[in-house]
């Protein structure tokens, strides 16, 4: 009843036990999940334009996110290695920092439009240098847009790999390009607010800000007008200390502490060091430099 007879985490078996659901998860286990992609599975992942991702930062704080791109983007090598891009962003670049602190990661897949199922993808990842990635699979395309051509890539190692089920998937439709190049933009002039529809020609490897959706939740708006303050901010001067007198020192140090306290606490360490170091009864007892 441990991860090394059962896929799964402590905490899932824990509660398995508790809610009794070992003899459902074991037959989930048994029969859906695999350690690698099957030829099924590849096929699938293959023609997909998104997915969502999931890592953890080394102190298991989470970030969810969202990539996309055109059919074969996330690229199967085989079945147990796959690689998707990542394009110039916001330069926050919050899931390759969980991935240099963290490896593990979890893609989820939905087909919403024809087979209106998901697969999910948990493994190991790295971050591997564009050109290192080309050198190791020469017939890896480049995209002519900047905004879509591949800063590194993420390579993953496959461990687990499992259906999700169509019980609760949205059948969606896509717009047609007729529709899209008709429909008004989304947003005002400045690409803020809600208004106006949601139908609209996607740029896809876009680097313009109204394009990609402006301030659509207002958020920079709010620190415009001083609704909030801004997350970052420049960091304070330090207060200049002024020069210590000739000779100043702090006592068997060579240094100078800055405040008064470390001052003291300095003077304080090397009086105890002297007092162990004196012999017995010798001169005039010392009362201290704070007394």
């Amino acid at each position: 009843m441990d991860r090394t007879s059962r896929p799964g985490s402590d905490g899932e078996h824990r509660l398995q036990r508790r809610l009794d659901t070992v003899d459902r998860a074991d037959r989930f286990y048994d029969e859906q999940v695999l350690d690698r992609l099957n030829d099924r599975m590849r096929e699938f992942v293959a023609r997909q334009e998104m997915f969502f991702l999931a890592t953890a930062d080394g102190h298991g704080e989470c970030d969810s996110t969202f990539r996309a791109g055109p059919p074969g983007f996330l690229r199967v090598f085989d079945d147990r290695t796959l690689a998707y891009p990542e394009y110039r962003g916001n330069g926050v670049l919050a899931s390759l920092g969980n991935i240099e602190e963290n490896p593990h990661l979890g893609i989820l897949m939905i087909d919403f439009m024809r087979d209106r199922i998901g697969l999910h993808i948990n493994g190991r990842a790295r971050v591997v240098a564009d050109a290192e990635m080309r050198a190791a699979h020469p017939g890896l395309p480049v995209d002519p847009v900047p905004g879509r051509r591949a800063v590194v890539w993420v390579e993953v190692t496959v461990e687990e790999a499992y259906i999700h089920c169509a019980k609760h998937i949205p059948h969606l439709q896509k717009v047609s390009s007729q529709r899209r190049h008709s429909a008004p933009a989304v947003g005002g002039a400045d690409g803020g607010g809600a208004g106006g529809s949601a139908e609209r020609e996607r740029d896809w490897g876009t680097d313009d800000f109204k394009r990609k959706g402006g301030d659509f939740f207002g958020a920079a708006a709010d620190v415009r007008e001083g609704r909030r303050e801004p997350m970052t901010r420049p960091e304070p001067e330090p207060e200049p200390q002024p020069e210590p007198a000739a000779g100043a020192a702090g006592p068997g140090t060579g240094t100078v502490p800055v405040r008064p306290e470390a001052w003291q606490r300095e003077a304080e360490r090397v009086l105890a060091r002297a007092r162990e170091r004196a012999p017995e009864g010798a001169g005039q007892p010392f009362s201290g430099w704070f007394g």
